[in-house]
């Protein structure tokens, strides 16, 4: 007789296990492998496999609303957006669930200027220690890892946001726009089905609700970025600035974004 549910912790991963296990690429025992498999062939004509910045961290920088400091990468992939903050001054933790991607992560480093700035660690952000996620972090960089997570994993998401942003610091976080890419499905629907299918969109009144303790700066479409730019952009993509309110409870609001 299975009596040994105590924690919420418990309770996550039981809602874990009601998908199955290919949908899975969230844990470390199931996501890993899937993402291994899926960064295996490095020449594939995947968008974000170019080694080229989110364009909306450069303009967060270039307009001066984030400003270097201490970076967690959360799912950072082959690097590219933890080698070109640690380009513009930052201390970068990278953390990913693939080995693979690690790999292909620390080569690409190799080649920069900015590697020593940079700590590669493979893991499940939600299950390394305070001794390995040495926060408190200026910035939260996420670029296509929330949109993997099941509805019940946005609690463990927000709590890691709780533990390890500083006050006054920011989450830049970029995700599947409703319309453009992602299921719709309602929440309920997902665990009745045990599938993500492919991963969540979201609407800006989703995530407006789901970081309403963060302060929103930006929250806008990503700008489609053509072959021969500097930066990756894809329109089907929200990308959004959120700020965590200073110790004094004081924080900003003053971005350009109007939705």
């Amino acid at each position: 007789m299975d009596r040994n549910m105590r924690t919420v912790e418990d309770v996550l991963r039981l809602l874990d296990d009601l998908f199955a296990p290919e949908a899975d690429r969230w844990t470390a025992a199931n996501g890993g492998p899937w993402w291994d498999g899926f960064y295996a062939d490095r020449s594939r004509a995947i968008p974000f496999f170019v080694a080229k910045p989110d364009e909306n961290l450069a303009s967060y920088l270039d307009r001066g609303l984030v400003t270097p400091g201490r970076a967690l990468d959360l799912g950072c992939g082959p690097g590219r957006n933890a080698l070109f903050l640690a380009s513009q001054g930052f201390q970068v933790d990278a953390v990913d669930l693939s080995p693979a991607a690690i790999a292909w992560a620390e080569d690409r480093s190799r080649d920069s200027e900015a590697a020593t700035a940079v700590r590669f660690r493979c893991g499940d952000a939600f299950a390394l220690t305070a001794t390995e996620l040495t926060g408190p972090y200026d910035l939260i960089c996420d670029s296509g890892c929330f949109h993997h997570l099941p509805p019940h994993r946005r609690i463990s998401y927000l709590d890691l946001l709780d533990r390890v942003l500083a006050p006054g610091g920011h989450l830049a976080l970029t995700c599947f726009a409703s319309g453009a890419m992602g299921s719709e499905l309602p929440d309920t629907d997902l665990y009745r089905e045990g599938r993500l299918h492919g991963g969540l969109a979201y609407t800006p009144e989703s995530l407006r609700w789901i970081f309403s303790g963060l302060t929103k700066v930006e929250l806008r479409r990503m700008r489609d970025e053509p072959p021969e730019s500097s930066l990756f952009g894809e329109p089907f993509l929200w990308t959004a600035l959120f700020q965590r309110k200073t110790e004094t409870g004081t924080g900003t609001s003053d971005g350009t974004g109007t939705l």
